[in-house]
């Protein structure tokens, strides 16, 4: 039984997954026809609608490998839910990364613990899922919006305590920083479903450069449209 999203809620098998549920209902008004919320729980909102004649939904996650790890879970298990695509913020560790740039999370690097719970005698490198990735990477051609895939880093901390922690991770080449795709790709590895992790930069550790507050939740429309194009494409594949 889902506990965090209405259990008779319509979710359709595409799901994309902005962190802030502010995001969910600016993607569903913008973007989708007949959108309807199919769940309010937490004021963490859900809709389903259409997207040239292809049911999406749209769900916030909340922020944080553990959020994202109830919601994930929840709506692969509970819900049907065969393919997420993540659509978030990061801090750019590139001086070739901009703000709004596309960052494509090949694989999420992390300082969490929560690949642990699987099990697993090692180190395990949570990463997206190829088909969603060549997708996004098809539509950006299209639309000529420029995409950077590589390593990303999933960490459980906003505030660090060194104000140069994040030099090591640039050193090994890790793009961006964000706090959620470790656990959707562990999630669906583990589950047997897609996931894919689209991030528009938002501030910079090189750069002295960051988005407003507004713009993190209404200006990043080319990663949102990439990730619908990607669903599109992917449910006529």
């Amino acid at each position: 039984m889902s506990i965090h999203i209405d259990n008779k809620a319509p979710v359709a098998k595409t799901v994309l997954m902005p962190g802030d549920p502010l995001r969910a209902k600016f993607i569903a008004e913008n973007f989708l026809t007949d959108p309807v919320r199919y769940s309010e729980i937490r004021n963490m909102y859900g809709y389903t609608g259409t997207y040239k004649g292809v049911p999406v939904s749209v769900q916030g996650s909340g922020m944080g490998i553990a959020s994202m790890g109830i919601y994930s879970w929840e709506l692969f298990s509970d819900h049907g839910v065969e393919s997420i695509i993540r659509v978030g913020t990061a801090g750019s560790f590139s001086p070739a990364i901009h703000v709004g740039d596309v960052v494509l999370g090949l694989a999420a690097s992390t300082d969490s613990s929560y690949v642990k719970m699987f099990g697993v005698n090692g180190t395990y490198s949570p990463s997206c899922s190829y088909d969603l990735l060549c997708e996004v990477q098809a539509a950006s051609r299209e639309a000529g919006i420029r995409v950077t895939a590589g390593n990303i880093l999933s960490s459980d901390h906003f505030y660090e305590v060194d104000p140069d922690w994040w030099k090591p991770w640039q050193r090994m080449n890790v793009l961006a920083v964000e706090m959620e795709s470790t656990a959707l790709y562990s999630n669906a590895a583990f589950l047997g479903k897609k996931a894919l992790t689209l991030l528009t930069v938002s501030d910079h550790f090189v750069l002295d450069e960051i988005a407003s507050a507004k713009e993190r939740e209404t200006m990043f429309t080319d990663m949102m449209k990439l990730a619908l194009e990607a669903a599109v494409r992917h449910a006529h594949a």
